[in-house]
């Protein structure tokens, strides 16, 4: 599995695309203050074009993906965006 992660400051919220066995999971979308889950992600969902600068980091699971996102939460620090990889968008 892995995860690609997005943070989309503005609006409060994580969005993800996973691939589970080089099988697209499609993306999901949550509160930035709440945790993914498998039953989040679609297939049809697509990541908005003005994330392109959004991007914060490629993940091994979702639940590295969640503590990343509670640590971020408690710290209360901003996350280092960067833009996207070329072969994600």
């Amino acid at each position: 599995m892995g995860f690609a992660v997005w943070i989309d400051a503005e609006r409060g919220l994580a969005w993800a695309q996973g691939t589970h066995e080089y099988r697209p999971m499609g993306s999901a979308v949550i509160a930035s203050t709440d945790q993914f889950r498998h039953r989040d992600f679609r297939k049809t969902r697509r990541l908005p074009a003005h994330l392109r600068h959004s991007f914060v980091g490629f993940f091994g699971s979702l639940e590295e993906v969640n503590v990343r996102l509670l640590l971020q939460h408690k710290s209360r620090r901003e996350w280092l965006r960067r833009v996207t990889p070329a072969h994600l968008l």
